[in-house]
């Protein structure tokens, strides 16, 4: 499997991501090709070698004559009719959806109200798109990076003199280990941070890996430190998946049981990863419920809304947690039942687990009036056969 670790030690811009990639082995003939499809107008891209500390490294950078501001559907729609690959749109509009649900928060606007400033210029276009071509172009399959610097002191904005990191950005790192550094000036950049909190599986030390290709993407800016992001690519046999997710928990002794499962049936809906209630025993021998929910960073404010809509609690507490998971396939097999669908479990490769969609299981028991169990012994026969 290849796998990308992103150093940010030294920085994170939408421009070093892509310098940094570049760096690596990235076709910057392909690139361009690829960045066309766009038909975005006015820019051109300028590449360079360049020493920074005496250590080489890749500089990237877009000029435009362009002053458009757009909004989130405007940029969504010159995506989605371009003619770039499926990946390719998926990736770009992911971090365009998250980096709008970020400036939303900060704003407190609607997210189709909101209009890009810096980050819907050309050049920030280009460095989120560019970001996902090379993810593809490259074989990309999982990406991880260090914690997150930033800065100290002020920086100068399109909405004026803002704090170090720009509100965007702080939201967008929310729920990431982040860590302060005595610089003063932007180390991270919103399109930096919405690029790696989008693509990013996890946070901390590189994972074991072959590293077989190394890349400096530099940045602007001249700081003490390096001012390089540095990427390594290489293959890994990860034997699972893990991202950072929240565990939201709270006790409650005062509500009937049967309006929590409602409450969890709204919160699984609504798209929590996983919720649930344990019975547990308070202060004063008071029999209560303990509910948990699993989310994912993201969703945090949109199901504490529904908690605290759906429940008596007066409070949660919320921690940062680390999930991993087998690998997943989903496929389609034929049996004697009729077709149905199989989520395979993959450990280094090896299928281990195999399990059947309730729902089409339930529908072929009925169909040939068999008990469920039967059925699902004999689909998941087939489930083995395949890795």
């Amino acid at each position: 499997m290849k796998i990308a670790y992103f150093d940010c030690s030294s920085g994170l811009a939408g421009n070093m991501v892509l310098g940094a990639l570049l760096d690596a082995g990235l076709d910057y003939k392909e690139l361009k090709k690829e960045l066309k499809h766009l038909k975005l107008k006015a820019y051109s891209l300028k590449l360079k070698a360049i020493k920074k500390h005496h250590i080489n490294g890749t500089y990237f950078e877009v000029f435009t004559s362009e002053q458009h501001h757009r909004n989130l559907a405007d940029i969504l729609k010159l995506i989605n009719k371009s003619k770039l690959s499926k990946t390719v749109k998926t990736l770009s509009t992911k971090i365009f959806r998250r980096l709008a649900e970020a400036e939303a928060k900060v704003h407190g606007v609607p997210v189709n109200k909101i209009h890009f400033h810096e980050v819907g210029a050309v050049d920030a276009i280009i460095d989120i798109v560019g970001a996902a071509i090379a993810i593809e172009k490259l074989g990309i399959e999982a990406i991880y990076a260090s914690p997150i610097p930033h800065g100290q002191g002020f920086i100068q904005h399109a909405h004026g003199i803002l704090p170090n990191p720009a509100p965007a950005t702080a939201e967008l790192l929310k729920g990431i280990p982040t860590y302060g550094i005595e610089v003063k000036g932007e180390v991270v950049t919103p399109t930096g941070a919405a690029i790696i909190s989008t693509l990013a599986s996890g946070f901390g030390p590189a994972p074991k890996m072959a590293v077989e290709k190394i890349g400096n993407g530099a940045g602007s800016k001249s700081f003490p430190t390096l001012g390089m992001l540095r990427v390594y690519i290489g293959e890994a046999n990860l034997p699972t998946e893990n991202e950072a997710i929240l565990q939201i928990e709270t006790n409650i002794d005062d509500m009937d049981i049967k309006y929590l499962n409602k409450a969890i049936v709204t919160l699984m809906k609504a798209g929590a990863l996983d919720a649930f209630i344990e019975p547990i025993l308070m202060k004063k021998e008071r029999a209560a419920h303990k509910l948990i929910i699993l989310c994912r960073l993201e969703d945090k404010d949109r199901l504490l809304e529904l908690v605290y809509k759906l429940t008596t609690t007066l409070g949660v507490r919320i921690f940062l947690a680390t999930r991993e998971v087998l690998r997943r396939k989903l496929i389609k097999v034929k049996t004697k039942y009729g077709k149905v669908k199989i989520k395979l479990g993959l450990l280094a490769g090896q299928v281990i687990t195999a399990a059947p969609e309730y729902e089409e299981l339930k529908k072929l028991a009925r169909k040939h009036r068999l008990p469920i169990n039967i059925v699902d012994q004999n689909v998941k026969r087939l489930g083995f056969l395949f890795k």
